[in-house]
């Protein structure tokens, strides 16, 4: 077991290290709201100059006051007369206190402003970074730790920092102007003072990593509780959960978690307030040694009662102060430690090259193909290829269809040809140039894709299909005739807002479909792109025969001049394809057309007679 003495040493050789990391991390979160918006920050920097010069100002015109009152009184001077002696330090006083006031509301106004800017600046930049990294990233547990680590607070944080950073400023620039009063007065008080106060900053610093370590590492179990509250109210899930009675077990997993958090943070915060007791009484008692000498000193005519004031008054105020500074730099490494999950996740790069402008332009029509050359692949942490020496070659116009067993590697075949992945060995090429040489956003957009599980956006129809093509989202008429090609135009019609209609239940007023009417709109944002290749994983599945046969109709008229990948356990479909390749077991084991591979008698004869026979 780890001795306490090992454990503070490994902690030591640690904080300087993160001390370092923190205050990197605390610049960045002001260039972060800067970025957000520069006239607000400036506003802040503004009121911070103001606001730390008014302390001392009060507490120098409350001296002036009751030295004044006290010198009318000694002097015998009628009420009338002392009041106009004092009244120019009252005015001062009143001054102060309404300019106090006004800072303090624009700053509230500034950090209001901010607050919405950086909120939207930092979600906006999360988001922009998910989009650039590649898919292998969201197939990761990991990486949803990150992004789970990154979102937690990010916004609040990085707000944190600007606000604790300015009062911090601002603390230090009126500590400075009592300490220069204090020095005058006694030295040692303001050394005993700032002294009693260091225990308590320490001890709130080793707390504030600990806070920092505890929430990090439940990133996996947090996600999961947020899964499980997913599940319970979930329009997609309740079914189920109602009809096996999953609510009661799944609720009582949820509540296990939560109660074990709460557990957690009610320990860290028992053990966080005893310290900052047992400190905080030491603090005190230092202040009220201090006030006991002040008194003595005025009692024995060492000092004016307007001196007893003001050193009073600055003798608390200072002591306070310095513990908000202290505060304010745990608090400010406390940030900067969540900040350093934001900023890891938003130095995550993509492993694939060829980005926007980064690579050789794709051509406007491809003249030699795709071909695939002894291609294998294998995802990120498993031991097994899912493909294997995969070569074949797609002409310009050639339909090809893919079959075989789920889990053969047809999906995974269409990632590395539209670049979700790229492949661990072998090559792609279009037009004889590899894959990976090429503009990535330019050869996408040369491919039409919908996937087995397409996505059903709570959106208007007219934007379900245009997204297929969004810079032509806003073209009504080819978005209706992508919707006629694909058959959806007699699902979206009927509809009471016909294209305007918002599809889903998410929102009010919002219409779900069907299976198969949903399957038909997913089409028809692949009819939608004009691209040089399309590719439809299970396009059908929930489409009646009648309206499969219409489709694919209608496709093989539509593609007539493009390239054409079709995966689908339909042979009725399938026989369509001008060739037909057989994946088992990541390897292709047989091609050809329909009638050539019913003549070799193997694989896909098989299934075929087998899916035949079960219609009659």
């Amino acid at each position: 077991m780890t001795s306490l003495k090992d454990r503070w040493q490994a902690w030591a050789n640690e904080y300087p290290a993160k001390i370092r990391s923190a205050t990197v991390n605390v610049g960045r979160a002001f260039e972060l709201v800067w970025e957000g918006h520069p006239a607000s920050l400036i506003a802040m920097v503004v009121c911070t100059l103001i606001g730390a010069g008014i302390p001392a100002g009060q507490a120098y015109a409350a001296k002036l006051i009751v030295d004044a009152v006290v010198a009318g009184a000694q002097a015998g001077i009628d009420p009338i007369a002392g009041l106009q002696s004092v009244a120019p330090w009252l005015v001062l006083e009143l001054a102060l206190v309404v300019l106090d006031t006004a800072v303090s509301q624009a700053r509230t106004f500034a950090e209001h402003i901010l607050h919405a800017r950086i909120n939207v600046n930092i979600n906006t930049r999360i988001i922009r970074k998910a989009l650039e990294l590649d898919l292998s990233y969201f197939e990761n547990a990991e990486y949803y730790d990150k992004l789970q680590n990154a979102r937690r607070e990010a916004d609040w944080r990085s707000l944190q920092i600007v606000d604790n950073g300015f009062y911090l400023v601002q603390n230090i620039i009126t500590l400075i102007s009592f300490v220069v009063l204090l020095i005058g007065f006694s030295p040692w008080l303001a050394v005993l003072i700032f002294a009693a106060t260091v225990p308590a900053f320490i001890a709130q610093n080793q707390f504030a990593e600990l806070s920092f370590r505890v929430l990090s590492w439940r990133a996996p179990e947090a996600r999961r509780l947020n899964y499980l509250e997913h599940l319970l109210t979930d329009y997609d899930a309740v079914k189920e959960v109602k009809l096996f009675n999953l609510g009661e077990p799944l609720l009582g997993r949820y509540a296990e978690l939560f109660w074990k958090f709460l557990r957690e943070d009610q320990t860290i915060a028992q053990r966080r307030s005893l310290a900052s007791l047992g400190w905080g009484l030491l603090a005190t008692l230092s202040y009220y040694g201090a006030y006991a000498w002040i008194v003595w000193r005025a009692v024995g005519a060492a000092i004016t009662l307007g001196d007893m004031t003001l050193f009073l008054s600055i003798t608390r105020s200072s002591q306070s102060r310095f513990q908000s500074i202290l505060y304010g730099l745990s608090s400010l490494y406390e940030n900067g430690l969540f900040l350093s999950n934001l900023f890891a996740f938003l130095e995550l790069t993509p492993a694939m090259r060829g980005g926007s402008g980064g690579g050789t332009p794709v051509p406007e029509h491809f003249t030699r193909g795709i071909e695939f050359r002894d291609v294998s692949f294998r995802y990120e942490g498993h031991t097994q290829d899912v493909l294997r020496n995969v070569s074949f070659h797609l002409r310009p116009g050639e339909k090809v269809a893919l079959v075989g067993p789920n889990g053969a590697g047809k999906t995974t075949l269409i990632k590395l040809l539209t670049r979700l992945y790229d492949p661990t060995g072998g090559q792609i090429l279009l037009d004889g140039i590899d894959l990976r040489d090429y503009d990535l956003l330019q050869l996408r957009q040369k491919i039409g894709v919908i996937f087995q599980d397409f996505v059903r956006y709570h959106l208007p129809a007219s934007e379900n299909v245009g997204f297929g093509q969004v810079e032509a989202l806003a073209d009504l008429e080819r978005i209706m005739a992508a919707a006629r090609k694909s058959g959806a135009d007699d699902v979206i019609r009927p509809l009471p807002d016909g294209y305007a209609t918002v599809l889903g239940r998410w929102f009010s007023g919002g219409r779900d479909l069907s299976g198969g009417q949903w399957q038909k709109i997913a089409l028809g944002r692949a009819f939608m792109r004009d691209c040089e290749l399309i590719v439809l994983d299970e396009p059908t599945a929930a489409l009646d025969a009648e309206n499969e046969l219409r489709v694919f109709e209608q496709f093989r008229a539509l593609t007539e001049e493009r390239m054409a990948v079709l995966i689908s356990h339909r042979f009725s479909t399938v026989r369509m394809a001008d060739r037909i390749f057989v994946i088992e077991d990541g390897t292709i084991t047989e091609s050809g057309s329909h009638q050539t591979l019913l003549a070799q008698g193997g694989t896909y004869a098989r299934l075929f007679t087998l899916q035949a026979e079960s219609y009659k």
